[in-house]
This record gives structure tokens, sequence and C-alpha cells, in this order.
């Protein structure tokens, strides 16, 4: 009777410890799939971006996100440390346009941190300039390895990942035939631009940019432009050569608002771009909306 009893006693004892141990496995299991990788992104588009191809299984953290902040100027704060100090994976744009979180991620090394840099990544990048995230093309290779990237960190969920960077790459397709359908329709056109941040979509388009491309690459930069091609620039809005202006609102100088109001006196329409993403926007519908209001100025201009 009493080997019985102790034979029963081992038996459930077994299986007590039989049943914990699954629970344990199934709460490791648990933790693995529902792993978050902690992003920081120094823009808020390459922040969008990454949450479209990651979904939840990323906790994303963008710096530069205000529209009224001039991008080339800004300053890095506290905030952005503590942010830097936790991440898995960092994106920035590089080629001198970010360089302040270069700065940060040298103050704080991790060997355990990996760092995508956009501009080493783009395939169809313009001479000297950084403003890659305009080039339709080069997102879809930049999303490409983002995807990757998340999948080394976080295998688990590489299909969730692959199914993701399909979706995104699908409305990718819609942007280049908007370019497509703007470039049968209006190439050729005369165009005015402050900065060269919208040639990644003028030159596909097939737009005439007639301002002087120094003139741009300045005011790019927070320079002041060469004095001739000020007078140029003037010259081109004021006799009304060129069709639009394309005015970048976040990086603007006396000399580009001259311009503005100039073409505003003239009724030459004006099309306002933007560095960083608007609050409430997707990359996809930010770059939407600057083609639509596009097409709308340039049928106004041409009558077409």
């Amino acid at each position: 009777m009493v080997i019985t009893k102790r034979v029963a006693l081992l038996v459930s004892l077994a299986l007590l410890i039989g049943i914990f141990a699954s629970a344990c496995n199934a709460s490791t299991s648990s933790n693995t799939s529902s792993k978050t990788i902690n992003v920081v992104a120094a823009e808020n588009f390459y922040g969008d971006i990454v949450k479209q191809l990651g979904g939840n299984h990323v906790s994303v953290t963008s710096i530069l996100s205000d529209p009224n902040v001039d991008p080339h100027t800004y300053q890095s704060n506290f905030q952005d440390t503590k942010a830097l100090k936790n991440a898995d994976l960092v994106i920035k744009n590089g080629d001198g346009y970010d360089s302040w979180i270069d700065q940060l991620l040298s103050a704080q090394p991790n060997a355990h941190r990996t760092v995508l840099t956009a501009a080493d990544i783009a395939d169809h990048k313009l001479p000297d300039n950084e403003h890659i995230w305009y080039g339709i093309d080069n997102v879809q290779t930049i999303a490409k390895t983002i995807t990757t990237t998340l999948k080394k960190l976080d295998g688990t969920n590489a299909s969730t990942f692959d199914s993701n960077l399909t979706t995104f790459l699908n409305s990718l397709n819609t942007l280049q035939q908007k370019i497509t359908d703007l470039k049968a329709k209006y190439s050729g056109t005369p165009v005015g631009l402050t900065e060269n941040i919208y040639l990644y979509q003028t030159q596909p388009i097939g737009l005439n940019v007639l301002t002087p491309l120094e003139f741009e690459k300045a005011v790019a930069e927070d320079e002041d432009p060469p004095a001739d091609t000020v007078t140029t620039a003037n010259d081109q809005v004021t006799k009304k050569q060129i069709k639009i202006l394309i005015y970048n609102e976040q990086t603007t100088s006396p000399i580009t608002i001259n311009l503005q109001n100039a073409a505003k006196r003239l009724n030459i329409p004006i099309v306002p771009v933007t560095e960083t993403m608007p609050p409430g926007k997707t990359y996809q519908t930010w770059m939407m909306g600057q083609l639509n209001t596009l097409q709308q100025a340039l049928a106004t201009a041409t009558g077409k």
C-alpha cells in the first residue's frame, strides 16, 4: 500500500513537472514571437517606412518630425541621446544631411546596435544631392535593406516582414505611375526650384528646371547663392520664363521669400514641398499629395 502511494505521488510530481516545463516553453516561445525591435529614425519618413515594414514588431522613435524646423540646422538634445541608448536599429540619411546623429552614435558606441545609412544603400543618387528619399526608386531599395535587417534581428517574424515589404513596394508603384503620367503630359515644361530637393522628381518627370543649380545647392546648404544666380532666378520669375515655382517651405531665406512673393504677384502657381513628412501622413500619401499639387499647378499654368 505504501509503495502504491509513493508510486502515485511520483507520477503526480512527474505530471506537474511536465506541465510546468510546457508552460515555460510556451512562455519562452511567446516572448520570442512577440519580440519588439527598438528603432530610432533620424527623420520621420524613414520612421514611417520602418513602421510599415515592421508592423507591431517594431517600436519606432523618429527624431526629426517638426515641419517647422530646418533639418540642416537641427541641434540634437538629451532626448535624442536617450532614444539612441536602447536602439537595436538606427536609420539615418547620411551624406552629411544628419551629421548630428553621427556625433551621438560616436559618443555612445554599441556593438549590438545596427546602423543603416540610406545614402549608402540608395542606387540612384544625384550628384551633390543628399535628398535621396525623394527618389521613389531609392526608397524601394532602402525598404528592401530594412526588411533584410529586420529579419536578421527577428527571424521568427520573417514571413510577416516579407509580406509587409510586398505591400509597401506595391504602394510605391502607384507613385511611379503618377510620375510616368506627368511625364507624358508635361515633359519639357520650364519650372523654377528654390532648392535641389525636388530634382529627384522633376528629372524623371522631364520638367525643364531653369533655376541655376548653384542657386539651388546654396539654399540647400543654408548659404547665400552667388549674386549672378540670384539675378537669374529673379529674372526667370519676373519675366515669367518659368511656368511654376516649386518652393521648399522648410529651407527659406529672404532671397527665396522674395522669389515666392514675386511669383504670387504674377500669378505663377507655387508648389510647396517639405523635407520632413507632415503630421498625419505616410510616406506614400505625403509624396502623392505633393505630386497631385504639382499636377494641378502644371494644369493651371499650361492649360493642359
